[in-house]
């Protein structure tokens, strides 16, 4: 795979990027993509290892080595072919995936991994300059039709795996635009929105049906829940009219830091802050949340974390601090015990690197103190962990500046009215209940819906979306027809 001495001969090249004090005056992506001989060289580093442990380090399985050899030789169409076969849109993971597979890598035991992530991107976006993607319309119909309730990579997925079989697939979305998360959650600079336009014109060209701002079986009434919705459908309308339903509508409801003084103004969940960012971006009304000269405090050290602070150095804030309940983690990791699984350890974004993050490891927000109702500063205390159990450090208070306070803690589950709409039984997670694999999967405890992606499987990573949303399709396809011929 590659060039047999290439790992000896090549050092890994990471993709370039535009300086930070250039990149946080506009909202546009700013990592350069490998030049083509820079991704041949890259993928010469892919050694004959014999086992690729990429391969499985990968959710969606991608044949890295196959198309590492690919690029390495100059064979561009058939490696976007042999992409394409295990992923359908690897642009989005190409860009936002934190690639365990190269923490798989055979290399990461003792050097730097092969660039897996970088040349899937080289590959992916010089097939769309070169119109090697294209509309795969069915050759017949089946006749039969599928609702999937969700637009993320999940619903997209399974959409596009549907569609290209024969079944009349309509995707609802209850925002204003489709895409999930990848549209209103991931900023533009690092996914510009361009990017999941093309692939969208492509699926409506496959036949996928796309109908927004429309809310199924309940209106969301959880807190940090965004709706665009201006007309219900209800789950009996779906179950009535369609021959399956497939929800995959994520995990949207946010955690939250019910601390005294949470009610005081400039405390917002993180998506209050991204979402109208985003649809600023794209045209839409000025964000109403501005970090414009603010002390901006972000909890959470998570990639939603890392994008509120990329985006307050956006905004021109005064400065930007994050914190962390957990402790800081090796700067380096001891790959004699971690490899090939993901590796805990510290990482710093790119957003970090805009400006004078300060990161704070160990802390907890006890309270929030403000003037004339907006918030003023935190009140935080130092923690201690010991056998995985938290204490708080005696006489370790201190107290933040903060005009603008961020909840990045991640997501606890799905919207609930949604799943009680269809009355799908949920798992102790609060989770649509389905498994993922014997006879039945991704089928829930409701005559003919089935989940996948975030709303079964809790909050994750796109590349994990897009495999439950294959494996989905490939199940859905044989509940209609008896057999099917798409790749698990």
């Amino acid at each position: 795979m590659g060039k047999p001495t290439g790992f000896l001969e090549f050092r890994r090249l990471s993709e370039a990027s535009q300086p930070a004090e250039e990149r946080v005056q506009n909202y546009k992506e700013f990592l350069l993509r490998l030049s083509d001989d820079e991704a041949s060289v890259q993928g010469a580093r892919c050694m004959d290892c014999g086992i690729p442990f990429c391969n499985n380090g990968c959710p969606v399985n991608n044949i890295i080595p196959d198309w590492n050899d690919l690029v390495y030789r100059g064979q561009w169409e058939q490696a976007i072919r042999v992409l394409h076969s295990t992923n359908n849109f690897p642009e989005f993971t190409g860009r936002i995936c934190p690639a365990p597979c190269e923490a798989a890598c055979t290399l990461n035991i003792n050097t730097d991994a092969v660039g897996i992530k970088s040349i899937e991107r080289a590959i992916i976006d010089k097939a769309w300059e070169n119109g090697w993607v294209k509309p795969q319309p069915p050759r017949q119909k089946t006749g039969k039709k599928v609702a999937v309730v969700g637009s993320g990579p999940a619903g997209l997925a399974a959409a596009q795996q549907l569609a290209r079989v024969g079944h009349d697939v309509v995707v609802f979305e209850k925002s204003d635009r489709v895409g999930g998360l990848l549209r209103y959650g991931i900023p533009d600079f690092k996914l510009e929105k361009s990017v999941i336009d093309r692939r969208l014109a492509q699926m409506a060209a496959e036949g996928v049906e796309f109908r927004t701002s429309v809310c199924v079986g309940a209106v969301p009434s959880e807190a940090g829940v965004a709706n665009d919705g201006t007309e219900m459908v209800s789950a009996e309308q779906l179950t009535a009219e369609f021959d399956a339903v497939i929800l995959a509508a994520g995990s949207e409801v946010p955690r939250d830091l019910p601390a005294p003084g949470r009610e005081l103004g400039g405390v917002h969940f993180a998506l209050e802050f991204l979402i109208p960012q985003n649809k600023q971006v794209a045209g839409d009304a000025p964000n109403p949340i501005s970090a414009k000269g603010k002390h901006v405090v972000v909890i959470g050290g998570g990639d939603t974390g890392s994008d509120c602070v990329g985006t307050s150095y956006r905004h021109g804030a005064a400065s930007v601090t994050q914190f962390e309940v957990m402790p800081q983690p090796p700067e380096q990791e001891d790959k004699s015990l971690t490899w090939p699984y993901w590796p805990l350890k510290l990482r710093t974004s790119s957003s970090h690197k805009e400006g004078e993050t300060r990161r704070e490891f160990a802390i907890a927000t006890k309270e929030f103190i403000g003037e004339n109702g907006q918030v003023k500063s935190l009140k935080t205390v130092r923690l201690e962990w010991k056998d995985g159990k938290m204490s708080e450090v005696p006489g370790s208070e201190e107290v933040y500046p903060a005009d603008l306070v961020l909840f990045a803690m991640g997501f606890t589950n799905p919207v609930g009215s949604l799943l009680a709409a269809f009355g799908v039984e949920k798992d102790p997670r609060g989770n649509a209940k389905a498994t993922t694999d014997g006879e039945g999967c991704y089928a829930t405890n409701v005559a003919k819906v089935f989940a996948a992606g975030d709303v079964r499987r809790g909050q994750s990573l796109v590349v994990w979306a897009i495999r439950e949303g294959r494996q989905a399709a490939r199940e859905v396809d044989q509940f209609l027809m008896g057999a099917s011929e798409l790749p698990r």
